[in-house]
């Protein structure tokens, strides 16, 4: 009677990821996810409140520095609603790049006993920032009712916007965590470069203060058009910047598909270095 064999082999160069391999370890992700969230949380206080009380604060802040002292324009909604729509997908993007960049090395022992796609880790840590974007999301919407803000019928695009700053969160992360593994300076430069990025982005002044001349290419980042698209949808502070998303759509792509594939590239050295 024959037995199947599996041969697990080290590939070289660039190669195609097998998404049916990851279905195959679904619960795997599943199980990393639940702890990652049951991680953070455990022993808390205040528990899920940290999940907006980071984004909150983060507006108050900006208010006062931004909106009354230095009184940053910001389109004709209150300053503080203008900030807070920004810092919701901005505070997801920030978070999954520093838990991502840490997610191989953390799991070194994971990675160098036992076979499993190591997309999984990164993955995991990414998807576990979805209950915070849910609830700071769901706390957006009782701010808009408090300040009777409703909502344009261009809400129907929100899940473009969503799927664009879940694509750019995920290529990033991806590159971050394979670069992570050999460059331990990666973990430690993160909150730096995180601070240097927010202002790289829309998030306490409107696009419309950067020279008319420069927005196309300012708009390569795909964080504007994510930003000003939450804030087009739920403030109505102009039009909805479809060229914006096309831009975002079009470099998120872009950073998922580079992402996959430096990710699969790597992951033969992984259990060496980690």
């Amino acid at each position: 009677m024959y037995k199947e064999l599996t041969v697990i082999k080290a590939t070289r160069g660039w190669r195609r990821f097998d998404f049916g391999e990851l279905i195959h370890y679904k619960d795997l992700l599943w199980f990393l996810t639940v702890r990652g969230i049951k991680a953070k949380y455990a022993q808390s206080v205040l528990g899920v409140l940290w999940a907006f009380i980071q984004p909150l604060f983060s507006t108050l802040v900006f208010t006062l520095v931004f909106g009354r002292l230095a009184k940053i324009d910001s389109n004709g909604a209150p300053y503080f609603l203008f900030s807070f729509v920004a810092l919701v997908p901005w505070t997801f993007f920030s978070n999954t790049l520093t838990e991502s960049a840490n997610s191989l090395v953390a799991n070194a022992n994971m990675i160098s006993k036992v076979y499993f796609p190591r997309l999984v880790l990164p993955l995991s840590s990414i998807f576990s920032k979805g209950l915070d974007f849910l609830i700071s999301f769901t706390v957006l919407i009782g701010f808009l009712i408090t300040y009777q803000q409703v909502p344009t019928w261009q809400v129907i695009f929100i899940p473009w916007v969503i799927l664009v700053l879940l694509m750019t969160s995920l290529g990033i992360g991806m590159i971050l965590s394979a670069m992570a593994v050999q460059y331990r300076d990666i973990k430690h430069a993160m909150t730096f470069a995180v601070q240097l990025l927010m202002y790289a982005a829309p998030v306490v002044y409107p696009t419309t203060n950067v020279p008319e001349s420069w927005r196309t290419v300012y708009a390569i980042n795909p964080m504007v058009g994510v930003i000003e698209s939450f804030r087009s949808v739920f403030l109505n502070t102009m039009p909805f910047p479809f060229e914006w998303m096309l831009w975002a759509t079009l470099t998120s792509t872009t950073l998922f598909v580079f992402g996959l594939f430096y990710f699969r590239k790597m992951e033969r050295v992984f259990a060496d270095v980690a």
